[in-house]
């Protein structure tokens, strides 16, 4: 009897901590500059980055993207006025995902300084020209079931090399973005990357002294655009 008592309890509390965590789903990614590397692939690209990072760290549960095209396509739909509203679909039943992720780069910079001259020792570069990658993407977490953004921050990305070649970051990039893996522009957009999923699984599940150091990290990200913005 008691056997049987302990395994009740623990296959409930196992249930109970599986619908804990947040169901998410990661659309599309949107660009607002002018980055030679964006393609009409690199959107896709990009979501599916964070949909494999977000599975891998085990806190939620991920929608598959293919199921995500379907709700946008209703959702314009509706915003067209062709549909009674009452009759539109609700996002979240479409889905399946509770949040709905959504990603736009709105900043993109990329600098290059010295000459050439350096040497190559074992495949890796040493001196020559120094390249330095900036990236800035603004996040945001629609609540489906309201519409109300329940989340957002602007993440951003930077890297630089010095002659050298190779990726920092675990993974690899597909698609239109392979000939920027080990680049400072693939490292830049790997770190947003990373960053995104280490906010998201903070904010969103953690919700401990781990919060403290993103309120941190932007108060000195805005700091230092005020500092950058010249003002009359």
């Amino acid at each position: 009897m008691k056997k049987t008592f302990v395994l009740i309890c623990m296959f409930v509390a196992t249930g109970l901590f599986a619908s804990d965590k947040p169901t998410v789903g990661v659309a599309e990614f949107k660009n607002e500059t002018h980055a030679s590397w964006w393609s009409s692939d690199v959107g896709s690209d990009l979501a599916g980055m964070v949909t494999n990072e977000l599975a891998s760290t085990e806190k939620f549960r991920v929608v598959e993207r293919s199921k995500l095209s379907h709700v946008l396509d209703e959702q314009d739909l509706a915003a067209s006025g062709r549909i009674e509203k009452s009759t539109a679909a609700k996002t979240g039943k479409l889905t399946g995902a509770r949040y709905l992720i959504l990603g736009t780069v709105t900043a993109f910079d990329s600098h290059t300084a010295g000459s050439g001259g350096g040497i190559s020792f074992r495949g890796i570069g040493i001196g020559g020209k120094k390249e330095d990658a900036y990236l800035a993407i603004d996040l945001r977490v629609v609540d489906t079931t309201s519409g109300e953004i329940a989340y957002s921050r602007t993440v951003e990305g930077r890297a630089s090399s010095y002659g050298m070649h190779g990726s920092l970051y675990r993974g690899g990039f597909g698609g239109s973005l392979g000939k920027y893996e080990n680049t400072p522009t693939g490292k830049a957009i790997r770190a947003c990357i990373m960053e995104i999923t280490d906010y998201l699984g903070c904010a969103m599940v953690d919700k401990d002294s781990c919060m403290q150091e993103y309120a941190a990290k932007e108060k000195s990200r805005k700091e230092k655009t005020k500092k950058s913005i010249k003002l009359d």
